[in-house]
Protein backbone atom coordinates (compact mmCIF):
# COMPACT_ATOMS: atom_id res chain seq x y z
CA UNK A 1 0.00 0.00 0.00
CA UNK A 2 1.71 3.08 -0.79
CA UNK A 3 0.14 6.97 -0.93
CA UNK A 4 -0.91 6.86 -4.80
CA UNK A 5 -2.84 3.63 -3.90
CA UNK A 6 -4.77 5.98 -1.42
CA UNK A 7 -4.99 8.19 -4.25
CA UNK A 8 -2.69 11.06 -1.83
CA UNK A 9 0.40 11.38 -4.13
CA UNK A 10 1.60 14.63 -3.30
CA UNK A 11 4.73 13.29 -1.76
CA UNK A 12 3.25 11.75 1.16
CA UNK A 13 5.04 9.24 3.03
CA UNK A 14 2.60 6.17 3.65
CA UNK A 15 3.85 5.37 6.96
CA UNK A 16 2.89 9.12 8.42
CA UNK A 17 -1.01 8.62 7.35
CA UNK A 18 -1.05 5.80 10.09
CA UNK A 19 -1.60 8.00 13.55
CA UNK A 20 -1.42 6.55 16.97
CA UNK A 21 -5.01 7.70 18.62
CA UNK A 22 -3.58 8.66 22.26
CA UNK A 23 -7.77 7.34 23.38
CA UNK A 24 -7.19 3.83 21.97
CA UNK A 25 -4.04 3.34 21.98
CA UNK A 26 -4.17 2.01 18.15
CA UNK A 27 -2.85 3.35 14.90
CA UNK A 28 -5.19 4.64 12.81
CA UNK A 29 -5.36 5.83 8.83
CA UNK A 30 -5.43 9.48 8.24
CA UNK A 31 -6.44 10.38 4.91
CA UNK A 32 -6.14 14.25 5.48
CA UNK A 33 -4.76 16.80 7.66
CA UNK A 34 -8.40 17.46 9.06
CA UNK A 35 -9.73 14.09 9.04
CA UNK A 36 -10.79 13.13 12.21
CA UNK A 37 -9.52 9.97 13.67
CA UNK A 38 -11.56 6.69 12.79
CA UNK A 39 -11.38 3.37 12.89
CA UNK A 40 -9.80 1.12 10.42
CA UNK A 41 -12.35 0.86 8.08
CA UNK A 42 -13.60 -3.22 7.94
CA UNK A 43 -13.57 -4.76 4.13
CA UNK A 44 -16.64 -6.90 3.35
CA UNK A 45 -15.41 -10.39 2.58
CA UNK A 46 -16.30 -11.31 -0.85
CA UNK A 47 -18.82 -13.57 -1.61
CA UNK A 48 -17.70 -17.39 -2.76
CA UNK A 49 -19.00 -16.82 -6.47
CA UNK A 50 -16.63 -14.15 -7.01
CA UNK A 51 -12.64 -11.87 -6.33
CA UNK A 52 -12.74 -9.72 -3.74
CA UNK A 53 -12.47 -5.64 -4.31
CA UNK A 54 -9.98 -3.54 -3.37
CA UNK A 55 -11.02 -1.81 -0.39
CA UNK A 56 -12.35 1.82 -1.34
CA UNK A 57 -9.54 4.28 -2.42
CA UNK A 58 -7.11 1.65 -2.07
CA UNK A 59 -5.46 0.23 -5.35
CA UNK A 60 -2.22 -2.28 -5.25
CA UNK A 61 0.83 0.29 -6.72
CA UNK A 62 2.39 -1.02 -9.27
CA UNK A 63 5.77 -2.37 -9.01
CA UNK A 64 4.81 -3.19 -5.20
CA UNK A 65 3.61 -6.90 -5.31
CA UNK A 66 4.90 -8.77 -2.08
CA UNK A 67 8.12 -10.09 -2.43
CA UNK A 68 8.34 -13.99 -1.99
CA UNK A 69 10.56 -15.44 0.94
CA UNK A 70 12.89 -18.38 -0.19
CA UNK A 71 13.43 -20.87 1.69
CA UNK A 72 11.51 -21.10 4.85
CA UNK A 73 12.50 -24.42 6.77
CA UNK A 74 9.10 -26.04 7.56
CA UNK A 75 8.45 -29.15 7.84
CA UNK A 76 5.85 -31.28 5.26
CA UNK A 77 2.95 -31.34 5.04
CA UNK A 78 1.85 -28.19 5.04
CA UNK A 79 -0.62 -25.76 3.59
CA UNK A 80 -1.48 -21.81 3.71
CA UNK A 81 -4.22 -20.12 4.31
CA UNK A 82 -6.21 -19.40 1.08
CA UNK A 83 -9.36 -17.51 2.57
CA UNK A 84 -9.17 -14.78 4.64
CA UNK A 85 -10.37 -14.50 7.55
CA UNK A 86 -13.29 -12.18 8.88
CA UNK A 87 -11.46 -8.73 9.48
CA UNK A 88 -11.75 -6.81 12.68
CA UNK A 89 -14.52 -4.47 13.13
CA UNK A 90 -13.73 -0.66 12.92
CA UNK A 91 -13.39 1.27 16.01
CA UNK A 92 -16.07 3.66 14.96
CA UNK A 93 -19.02 4.65 17.94
CA UNK A 94 -16.85 2.90 20.51
CA UNK A 95 -16.21 4.73 23.75
CA UNK A 96 -12.46 5.85 24.34
CA UNK A 97 -10.82 2.62 25.67
CA UNK A 98 -8.34 3.29 28.30
CA UNK A 99 -5.11 4.05 27.17
CA UNK A 100 -2.57 0.39 26.97
CA UNK A 101 1.00 0.15 28.45
CA UNK A 102 3.10 0.48 25.52
CA UNK A 103 5.95 -1.85 26.72
CA UNK A 104 2.30 -4.38 27.22
CA UNK A 105 1.33 -4.06 24.05
CA UNK A 106 4.46 -4.38 22.34
CA UNK A 107 5.26 -7.68 24.14
CA UNK A 108 3.71 -10.17 21.59
CA UNK A 109 5.96 -12.98 20.65
CA UNK A 110 6.41 -16.51 18.73
CA UNK A 111 8.84 -19.83 18.00
CA UNK A 112 12.54 -20.95 18.08
CA UNK A 113 14.96 -18.76 19.01
CA UNK A 114 13.18 -16.01 17.27
CA UNK A 115 9.69 -16.56 17.40
CA UNK A 116 9.02 -14.33 20.83
CA UNK A 117 8.65 -11.53 18.30
CA UNK A 118 7.04 -13.14 15.51
CA UNK A 119 3.69 -12.46 17.04
CA UNK A 120 4.60 -8.87 17.63
CA UNK A 121 4.11 -7.77 13.94
CA UNK A 122 1.22 -9.83 13.69
CA UNK A 123 -0.59 -8.58 16.77
CA UNK A 124 0.16 -4.96 16.40
CA UNK A 125 -0.75 -4.52 12.46
CA UNK A 126 -4.48 -6.51 11.90
CA UNK A 127 -5.85 -3.53 9.45
CA UNK A 128 -3.51 -6.13 7.06
CA UNK A 129 -5.08 -9.06 8.00
CA UNK A 130 -6.22 -10.41 3.93
CA UNK A 131 -2.79 -10.15 3.60
CA UNK A 132 -0.77 -11.55 6.06
CA UNK A 133 -3.29 -14.70 6.29
CA UNK A 134 -1.92 -15.63 3.42
CA UNK A 135 1.91 -15.49 4.66
CA UNK A 136 1.04 -18.14 7.50
CA UNK A 137 2.18 -21.22 7.20
CA UNK A 138 0.80 -24.49 9.07
CA UNK A 139 1.64 -28.05 10.18
CA UNK A 140 -0.87 -30.51 11.74
CA UNK A 141 -0.03 -31.04 15.43
CA UNK A 142 -0.96 -34.22 15.13
CA UNK A 143 -3.08 -34.52 18.22
CA UNK A 144 -0.03 -33.80 20.38
CA UNK A 145 -1.44 -30.33 21.77
CA UNK A 146 -4.11 -29.65 23.68
CA UNK A 147 -5.96 -28.26 21.36
CA UNK A 148 -4.69 -25.02 21.56
CA UNK A 149 -4.36 -21.95 24.35
CA UNK A 150 -7.18 -21.08 26.34
CA UNK A 151 -7.17 -17.10 27.57
CA UNK A 152 -8.42 -18.65 30.83
CA UNK A 153 -5.61 -21.18 31.67
CA UNK A 154 -1.94 -21.29 31.83
CA UNK A 155 -0.28 -21.07 28.39
CA UNK A 156 2.36 -23.35 27.05
CA UNK A 157 4.16 -22.73 23.66
CA UNK A 158 6.87 -24.45 22.47
CA UNK A 159 9.31 -22.47 20.34
CA UNK A 160 11.32 -23.91 17.91
CA UNK A 161 14.05 -22.69 15.81
CA UNK A 162 15.62 -24.98 12.66
CA UNK A 163 18.87 -25.21 11.59
CA UNK A 164 17.41 -25.93 7.99
CA UNK A 165 20.05 -24.03 6.03
CA UNK A 166 17.45 -23.25 2.85
CA UNK A 167 16.57 -19.28 1.94
CA UNK A 168 19.06 -16.89 0.38
CA UNK A 169 22.80 -16.59 2.18
CA UNK A 170 22.22 -19.28 4.39
CA UNK A 171 23.62 -22.28 1.83
CA UNK A 172 27.30 -21.60 3.03
CA UNK A 173 26.14 -22.47 6.96
CA UNK A 174 27.50 -25.50 8.72
CA UNK A 175 25.51 -28.56 7.26
CA UNK A 176 23.69 -27.38 3.97
CA UNK A 177 22.70 -30.86 4.10
CA UNK A 178 20.26 -30.58 7.29
CA UNK A 179 17.32 -31.95 7.37
CA UNK A 180 15.75 -29.35 10.00
CA UNK A 181 16.64 -30.84 13.17
CA UNK A 182 15.40 -28.86 16.78
CA UNK A 183 18.31 -26.25 16.93
CA UNK A 184 16.61 -24.48 19.26
CA UNK A 185 13.91 -25.35 21.95
CA UNK A 186 12.25 -23.21 24.10
CA UNK A 187 9.16 -24.00 26.42
CA UNK A 188 7.14 -20.70 27.10
CA UNK A 189 4.82 -20.99 29.74
CA UNK A 190 2.99 -17.93 31.07
CA UNK A 191 1.41 -17.83 33.96
CA UNK A 192 -2.57 -17.97 34.73
CA UNK A 193 -2.85 -14.30 36.09
CA UNK A 194 -0.29 -13.20 32.84
CA UNK A 195 1.48 -11.87 36.05
CA UNK A 196 4.90 -13.72 34.95
CA UNK A 197 6.40 -16.37 32.60
CA UNK A 198 9.16 -18.65 32.31
CA UNK A 199 11.36 -19.24 28.55
CA UNK A 200 12.83 -23.12 29.52
CA UNK A 201 15.42 -23.98 27.05
CA UNK A 202 16.05 -27.22 26.06
CA UNK A 203 19.54 -28.16 24.84
CA UNK A 204 19.57 -29.71 21.63
CA UNK A 205 22.47 -32.53 22.72
CA UNK A 206 20.36 -33.45 25.63
CA UNK A 207 19.95 -37.34 25.73
CA UNK A 208 16.15 -38.13 25.49
CA UNK A 209 13.76 -40.90 24.47
CA UNK A 210 11.47 -39.63 21.04
CA UNK A 211 8.48 -41.10 20.97
CA UNK A 212 6.01 -42.63 18.13
CA UNK A 213 4.97 -40.12 16.45
CA UNK A 214 1.91 -40.90 14.45
CA UNK A 215 2.18 -38.01 11.33
CA UNK A 216 0.06 -36.78 8.98
CA UNK A 217 1.45 -37.19 5.49
CA UNK A 218 1.62 -34.78 2.23
CA UNK A 219 -1.04 -36.65 0.81
CA UNK A 220 -3.15 -36.35 4.05
CA UNK A 221 -2.64 -39.93 5.38
CA UNK A 222 -1.19 -41.20 8.66
CA UNK A 223 2.02 -42.84 9.07
CA UNK A 224 3.40 -43.63 12.69
CA UNK A 225 7.51 -42.62 13.11
CA UNK A 226 8.84 -45.50 15.29
CA UNK A 227 10.42 -43.79 18.55
CA UNK A 228 13.95 -43.97 19.33
CA UNK A 229 15.46 -44.12 22.48
CA UNK A 230 18.83 -42.39 24.05
CA UNK A 231 19.37 -40.01 21.25
CA UNK A 232 19.72 -36.14 20.95
CA UNK A 233 16.85 -34.17 21.17
CA UNK A 234 17.39 -32.68 18.47
CA UNK A 235 16.66 -35.12 16.52
CA UNK A 236 13.01 -35.01 17.80
CA UNK A 237 12.40 -32.64 13.99
CA UNK A 238 13.58 -33.41 10.51
CA UNK A 239 14.81 -37.10 11.20
CA UNK A 240 13.30 -39.84 9.93
CA UNK A 241 10.81 -37.22 8.17
CA UNK A 242 9.36 -35.84 12.16
CA UNK A 243 7.98 -33.38 12.44
CA UNK A 244 7.01 -30.69 14.89
CA UNK A 245 4.10 -33.14 16.52
CA UNK A 246 7.14 -35.04 17.06
CA UNK A 247 8.96 -32.81 19.16
CA UNK A 248 6.17 -31.95 20.93
CA UNK A 249 5.56 -35.45 22.19
CA UNK A 250 9.25 -35.61 22.75
CA UNK A 251 8.98 -32.53 25.25
CA UNK A 252 5.74 -33.77 27.28
CA UNK A 253 7.60 -37.11 27.90
CA UNK A 254 10.47 -34.89 28.76
CA UNK A 255 9.07 -32.59 31.15
CA UNK A 256 5.71 -33.43 31.67
CA UNK A 257 4.34 -30.04 30.24
CA UNK A 258 1.73 -30.71 26.91
CA UNK A 259 2.36 -27.67 25.15
CA UNK A 260 -0.84 -25.65 23.71
CA UNK A 261 0.93 -24.58 20.39
CA UNK A 262 4.14 -24.68 18.39
CA UNK A 263 6.04 -22.02 16.23
CA UNK A 264 8.95 -22.70 13.97
CA UNK A 265 11.50 -20.36 12.75
CA UNK A 266 14.32 -20.80 10.44
CA UNK A 267 17.60 -18.81 10.21
CA UNK A 268 15.89 -15.81 7.73
CA UNK A 269 13.40 -15.04 10.79
CA UNK A 270 16.24 -14.04 12.51
CA UNK A 271 18.05 -11.85 9.72
CA UNK A 272 14.27 -10.13 8.75
CA UNK A 273 12.97 -9.56 12.10
CA UNK A 274 16.57 -7.38 13.57
CA UNK A 275 16.40 -5.82 10.45
CA UNK A 276 12.69 -4.73 10.61
CA UNK A 277 12.99 -3.03 13.75
CA UNK A 278 16.50 -1.56 12.80
CA UNK A 279 18.65 -3.51 14.54
CA UNK A 280 18.84 -4.89 18.32
CA UNK A 281 21.56 -3.52 20.63
CA UNK A 282 23.62 -6.23 22.41
CA UNK A 283 26.40 -6.00 24.81
CA UNK A 284 29.67 -8.19 24.38
CA UNK A 285 32.19 -8.28 27.48
CA UNK A 286 34.99 -9.20 25.23
CA UNK A 287 36.55 -8.89 21.81
CA UNK A 288 34.89 -11.96 19.32
CA UNK A 289 35.97 -13.43 16.55
CA UNK A 290 34.02 -16.71 15.09
CA UNK A 291 35.20 -17.62 12.11
CA UNK A 292 32.31 -20.39 11.96
CA UNK A 293 29.87 -18.27 12.82
CA UNK A 294 31.36 -15.21 10.65
CA UNK A 295 30.87 -13.22 14.19
CA UNK A 296 33.78 -10.03 14.81
CA UNK A 297 32.70 -7.95 17.43
CA UNK A 298 34.72 -5.74 19.51
CA UNK A 299 34.24 -5.67 23.06
CA UNK A 300 31.02 -2.90 24.17
CA UNK A 301 27.81 -2.09 22.73
CA UNK A 302 26.55 -3.13 19.16
CA UNK A 303 23.51 -2.58 17.32
CA UNK A 304 23.36 -5.70 15.15
CA UNK A 305 20.63 -6.57 12.69
CA UNK A 306 20.42 -8.92 9.77
CA UNK A 307 23.11 -11.34 8.55
CA UNK A 308 25.60 -10.19 11.97
CA UNK A 309 22.65 -10.99 14.20
CA UNK A 310 22.39 -14.35 12.90
CA UNK A 311 25.98 -14.86 13.43
CA UNK A 312 25.48 -13.75 16.89
CA UNK A 313 23.28 -16.36 17.92
CA UNK A 314 24.71 -19.00 16.24
CA UNK A 315 28.40 -18.47 17.70
CA UNK A 316 29.47 -20.97 20.03
CA UNK A 317 33.13 -21.01 20.16
CA UNK A 318 34.15 -17.07 20.53
CA UNK A 319 31.84 -17.47 24.13
CA UNK A 320 31.54 -19.65 27.56
CA UNK A 321 32.99 -23.13 27.48
CA UNK A 322 32.44 -22.84 23.91
CA UNK A 323 29.63 -25.46 23.26
CA UNK A 324 25.81 -25.49 22.93
CA UNK A 325 25.13 -24.38 26.81
CA UNK A 326 26.82 -21.30 26.55
CA UNK A 327 25.16 -20.52 23.30
CA UNK A 328 21.58 -21.45 25.21
CA UNK A 329 22.87 -18.13 27.17
CA UNK A 330 23.86 -15.37 24.78
CA UNK A 331 20.32 -16.26 22.91
CA UNK A 332 18.74 -16.03 26.18
CA UNK A 333 20.36 -12.66 26.34
CA UNK A 334 19.88 -11.72 22.65
CA UNK A 335 15.82 -12.54 23.25
CA UNK A 336 15.72 -9.99 25.64
CA UNK A 337 17.05 -7.31 23.60
CA UNK A 338 15.21 -8.24 21.10
CA UNK A 339 12.00 -7.82 23.72
CA UNK A 340 13.54 -4.44 25.17
CA UNK A 341 13.63 -2.55 21.08
CA UNK A 342 9.75 -4.08 20.49
CA UNK A 343 8.62 -2.17 23.52
CA UNK A 344 10.57 0.91 22.78
CA UNK A 345 9.03 4.32 21.65
CA UNK A 346 11.27 3.90 18.64
CA UNK A 347 9.21 0.65 17.49
CA UNK A 348 6.07 1.19 18.51
CA UNK A 349 5.61 4.91 16.89
CA UNK A 350 6.65 3.76 13.95
CA UNK A 351 3.78 2.60 11.64
CA UNK A 352 6.44 1.56 9.12
CA UNK A 353 8.22 -0.52 11.67
CA UNK A 354 5.15 -2.31 12.55
CA UNK A 355 3.83 -3.33 9.20
CA UNK A 356 8.06 -4.44 8.85
CA UNK A 357 7.53 -6.40 11.43
CA UNK A 358 4.01 -7.92 10.55
CA UNK A 359 5.25 -8.95 7.11
CA UNK A 360 8.54 -10.23 8.57
CA UNK A 361 6.84 -12.25 11.09
CA UNK A 362 4.30 -13.68 9.71
CA UNK A 363 6.00 -15.11 6.57
CA UNK A 364 9.15 -16.44 8.45
CA UNK A 365 6.61 -18.21 10.97
CA UNK A 366 5.16 -21.75 10.57
CA UNK A 367 2.38 -22.77 13.10
CA UNK A 368 0.00 -25.68 13.92
CA UNK A 369 -2.92 -26.59 12.78
CA UNK A 370 -4.60 -24.74 16.07
CA UNK A 371 -2.61 -21.33 15.38
CA UNK A 372 -3.22 -21.01 11.67
CA UNK A 373 -4.73 -17.45 11.26
CA UNK A 374 -3.96 -14.14 12.43
CA UNK A 375 -7.08 -13.97 13.90
CA UNK A 376 -5.81 -16.56 16.42
CA UNK A 377 -1.88 -15.27 16.58
CA UNK A 378 -3.76 -11.62 17.63
CA UNK A 379 -5.68 -13.59 20.41
CA UNK A 380 -2.54 -15.31 21.58
CA UNK A 381 -0.55 -11.84 21.18
CA UNK A 382 -2.67 -9.94 23.06
CA UNK A 383 -2.51 -12.52 25.78
CA UNK A 384 1.08 -12.64 25.87
CA UNK A 385 1.05 -8.74 26.07
CA UNK A 386 -0.57 -8.49 29.08
CA UNK A 387 2.83 -9.61 30.68
CA UNK A 388 5.43 -7.23 32.33
CA UNK A 389 8.96 -8.31 31.06
CA UNK A 390 10.79 -7.78 34.03
CA UNK A 391 8.33 -11.02 35.23
CA UNK A 392 9.47 -13.08 32.68
CA UNK A 393 12.68 -14.99 33.27
CA UNK A 394 14.59 -16.96 31.08
CA UNK A 395 16.71 -20.46 32.44
CA UNK A 396 17.93 -24.00 30.64
CA UNK A 397 17.00 -27.62 31.66
CA UNK A 398 19.17 -28.51 34.31
CA UNK A 399 22.03 -30.84 32.90
CA UNK A 400 24.93 -32.57 33.52
CA UNK A 401 27.90 -34.26 31.05
CA UNK A 402 26.98 -37.73 29.75
CA UNK A 403 28.76 -39.83 32.06
CA UNK A 404 29.18 -43.00 29.43
CA UNK A 405 31.35 -40.80 27.24
CA UNK A 406 34.76 -40.18 27.24
CA UNK A 407 35.03 -37.05 25.17
CA UNK A 408 31.69 -35.46 26.32
CA UNK A 409 29.82 -34.91 23.35
CA UNK A 410 26.05 -34.83 25.07
CA UNK A 411 24.30 -34.22 28.47
CA UNK A 412 21.56 -35.60 30.31
CA UNK A 413 19.29 -34.74 33.02
CA UNK A 414 20.57 -33.51 36.51
CA UNK A 415 18.00 -35.56 38.39
CA UNK A 416 18.48 -33.41 41.24
CA UNK A 417 17.40 -30.14 40.06
CA UNK A 418 15.38 -31.15 36.79
CA UNK A 419 11.95 -32.70 38.20
CA UNK A 420 11.59 -29.32 40.39
CA UNK A 421 12.37 -26.90 37.48
CA UNK A 422 9.65 -29.06 35.82
CA UNK A 423 7.06 -29.16 38.90
CA UNK A 424 7.29 -25.32 38.41
CA UNK A 425 6.18 -24.90 35.50
CA UNK A 426 3.35 -27.59 35.58
CA UNK A 427 2.09 -26.10 39.10
CA UNK A 428 2.08 -22.37 37.24
CA UNK A 429 4.89 -21.33 39.60
CA UNK A 430 6.89 -18.17 39.03
CA UNK A 431 11.02 -17.87 38.87
CA UNK A 432 10.33 -14.77 39.60
CA UNK A 433 9.28 -12.62 42.80
CA UNK A 434 6.11 -11.19 41.16
CA UNK A 435 5.59 -8.12 43.80
CA UNK A 436 1.65 -8.15 42.41
CA UNK A 437 0.85 -11.18 43.60
CA UNK A 438 -2.06 -11.17 46.37
CA UNK A 439 -0.06 -10.99 49.73
CA UNK A 440 -2.93 -11.00 51.74
CA UNK A 441 -4.80 -14.08 50.53
CA UNK A 442 -1.57 -16.06 50.46
CA UNK A 443 -0.85 -14.63 54.08
CA UNK A 444 -4.10 -16.29 55.06
CA UNK A 445 -3.50 -19.50 53.12
CA UNK A 446 -0.57 -19.85 54.37
CA UNK A 447 -1.62 -19.46 57.76
CA UNK A 448 -4.15 -22.70 57.52
CA UNK A 449 -0.88 -24.67 57.99
CA UNK A 450 -0.27 -22.61 61.67
CA UNK A 451 -0.96 -24.22 64.86
CA UNK A 452 -1.30 -27.53 67.05
CA UNK A 453 -1.75 -30.59 64.81
CA UNK A 454 -3.78 -33.29 66.46
CA UNK A 455 -2.48 -37.04 66.79
CA UNK A 456 -2.51 -38.79 64.50
CA UNK A 457 -4.96 -41.41 65.84
CA UNK A 458 -7.17 -38.77 66.29
CA UNK A 459 -7.79 -37.80 62.51
CA UNK A 460 -11.22 -38.93 61.23
CA UNK A 461 -11.21 -38.52 57.31
CA UNK A 462 -13.20 -39.95 54.78
CA UNK A 463 -11.20 -40.52 51.35
CA UNK A 464 -12.71 -40.10 47.31
CA UNK A 465 -11.14 -40.47 44.33
CA UNK A 466 -11.92 -37.15 42.47
CA UNK A 467 -9.52 -37.57 39.49
CA UNK A 468 -6.14 -39.56 40.59
CA UNK A 469 -5.72 -43.19 38.83
CA UNK A 470 -8.18 -45.64 39.67
CA UNK A 471 -6.98 -47.46 42.79
CA UNK A 472 -5.33 -44.37 44.80
CA UNK A 473 -8.65 -44.33 47.53
CA UNK A 474 -7.90 -47.55 48.75
CA UNK A 475 -3.85 -47.12 48.07
CA UNK A 476 -4.11 -44.16 50.43
CA UNK A 477 -6.18 -45.78 52.92
CA UNK A 478 -3.26 -48.52 53.06
CA UNK A 479 -1.07 -45.83 53.90
CA UNK A 480 -2.24 -44.24 56.13
CA UNK A 481 -3.55 -47.03 58.97
CA UNK A 482 -0.69 -48.73 58.06
CA UNK A 483 1.89 -46.56 58.22
CA UNK A 484 1.07 -42.96 59.12
CA UNK A 485 -1.55 -44.26 62.07
CA UNK A 486 -4.22 -42.70 60.70
CA UNK A 487 -6.61 -45.10 61.70
CA UNK A 488 -9.45 -43.56 62.09
CA UNK A 489 -10.44 -43.21 58.27
CA UNK A 490 -12.47 -45.00 55.62
CA UNK A 491 -12.45 -44.97 51.81
CA UNK A 492 -15.93 -43.71 50.30
CA UNK A 493 -15.28 -44.51 46.58
CA UNK A 494 -15.28 -42.00 43.79
CA UNK A 495 -16.31 -38.08 44.23
CA UNK A 496 -19.23 -36.89 41.89
CA UNK A 497 -16.78 -34.72 39.91
CA UNK A 498 -13.24 -34.82 39.07
CA UNK A 499 -10.23 -32.17 40.56
CA UNK A 500 -7.62 -31.01 38.78
CA UNK A 501 -5.77 -30.55 42.92
CA UNK A 502 -6.44 -32.45 45.61
CA UNK A 503 -8.52 -31.02 48.28
CA UNK A 504 -9.05 -31.57 51.95
CA UNK A 505 -12.74 -29.98 53.57
CA UNK A 506 -12.72 -29.75 57.03
CA UNK A 507 -15.10 -28.00 59.95
CA UNK A 508 -13.56 -25.10 62.34
CA UNK A 509 -13.21 -27.61 64.85
CA UNK A 510 -11.57 -30.14 63.09
CA UNK A 511 -8.41 -27.67 62.18
CA UNK A 512 -5.99 -29.54 64.10
CA UNK A 513 -6.80 -32.53 62.11
CA UNK A 514 -6.31 -31.17 59.53
CA UNK A 515 -3.20 -29.66 59.92
CA UNK A 516 -1.87 -33.10 60.88
CA UNK A 517 -3.24 -35.12 57.82
CA UNK A 518 -1.87 -32.01 55.71
CA UNK A 519 1.06 -32.43 57.71
CA UNK A 520 1.49 -36.02 56.49
CA UNK A 521 0.23 -36.04 52.91
CA UNK A 522 2.21 -32.49 52.05
CA UNK A 523 -1.02 -30.76 51.59
CA UNK A 524 -0.11 -26.88 50.70
CA UNK A 525 -2.22 -24.39 52.47
CA UNK A 526 -4.13 -23.40 49.03
CA UNK A 527 -5.30 -27.47 49.04
CA UNK A 528 -7.18 -26.73 52.61
CA UNK A 529 -10.52 -26.01 52.77
CA UNK A 530 -12.51 -24.72 55.41
CA UNK A 531 -15.95 -26.02 54.65
CA UNK A 532 -18.86 -28.46 56.73
CA UNK A 533 -17.51 -31.80 58.30
CA UNK A 534 -18.99 -35.43 57.11
CA UNK A 535 -20.50 -37.88 58.80
CA UNK A 536 -18.62 -41.35 58.70
CA UNK A 537 -19.80 -44.92 58.76
CA UNK A 538 -19.15 -44.55 62.16
CA UNK A 539 -21.84 -41.48 63.01
CA UNK A 540 -18.92 -39.37 64.00
CA UNK A 541 -18.01 -36.31 62.37
CA UNK A 542 -14.99 -36.50 59.33
CA UNK A 543 -12.95 -34.33 56.85
CA UNK A 544 -13.26 -35.18 53.47
CA UNK A 545 -9.90 -35.61 51.57
CA UNK A 546 -10.60 -35.49 47.44
CA UNK A 547 -7.76 -37.30 45.53
CA UNK A 548 -6.96 -34.82 42.11
CA UNK A 549 -5.19 -35.09 38.84
CA UNK A 550 -2.27 -34.07 40.94
CA UNK A 551 -1.81 -36.75 43.23
CA UNK A 552 1.30 -39.29 41.95
CA UNK A 553 0.70 -41.80 44.86
CA UNK A 554 0.51 -42.61 48.86
CA UNK A 555 3.29 -40.88 50.57
CA UNK A 556 4.48 -38.46 47.29
CA UNK A 557 4.30 -34.78 48.65
CA UNK A 558 1.56 -32.94 47.20
CA UNK A 559 3.00 -29.29 47.92
CA UNK A 560 4.51 -27.61 44.42
CA UNK A 561 8.31 -25.86 45.14
CA UNK A 562 8.05 -22.41 45.95
CA UNK A 563 11.17 -21.45 43.84
CA UNK A 564 13.93 -22.43 41.92
CA UNK A 565 16.59 -25.08 43.18
CA UNK A 566 19.50 -23.25 44.19
CA UNK A 567 22.38 -23.12 40.90
CA UNK A 568 19.57 -23.18 38.15
CA UNK A 569 20.73 -20.15 35.83
CA UNK A 570 18.41 -17.34 35.40
CA UNK A 571 17.90 -14.08 33.39
CA UNK A 572 15.13 -11.85 33.41
CA UNK A 573 14.22 -10.16 30.06
CA UNK A 574 14.44 -6.42 31.45
CA UNK A 575 17.78 -6.76 32.39
CA UNK A 576 21.19 -5.81 30.19
CA UNK A 577 23.46 -8.82 29.81
CA UNK A 578 27.22 -8.91 28.28
CA UNK A 579 28.74 -11.90 26.32
CA UNK A 580 31.22 -13.17 27.57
Amino acid sequence: MDAQGRGRADDIDPADQWVLNPNTGEYELRLGPSAPQSGVPSPRRPRSSEAAPPARGRTEAPGRSRPETPGRAVPPPRRRRGAPEEPLPGRRGRRPAKKASKGRKALLWTGGAMAFVLVAGAGAAYFYIEHLNDNIASVSDDGASTGGFSKDKAINILLIGTDKRTGKGNGSYGDTGSVGHADTTILLHVSKDRSNATALSIPRDLIVDVPDCPTTQEDGTQKIIPGTQQVRFNTSLGQDGRTPSCTMRTVTELTGVKPDNFMVADFNAVKTLTSAVGGVEVCVGKDLDDPDSHLKLSKGMHTIEGEQALAFVRTRHAVGFGGDLSRIGLQQQFLSALMRKLKSNDTLTSPSKMLDLAEAGTKALTVDSQLDTIGKLKDLGLELGKLNTKNLTFTTTPVIDNPTEKVKATVVLNESTAPQVFDMIKNDVSFTAVKERKKKEAAAVAARLKGTKAPASEVRVRILNGGAVAGSAQETLSWLQNEEGVTKSENAGNAPASLAKTTLEYAPDQADQARRLADLMGLSGSAMKPGESVTNDQGLPAMTLTLGKDFEGAGVSLTAPTKAPEGVQKSTADKVQCAK
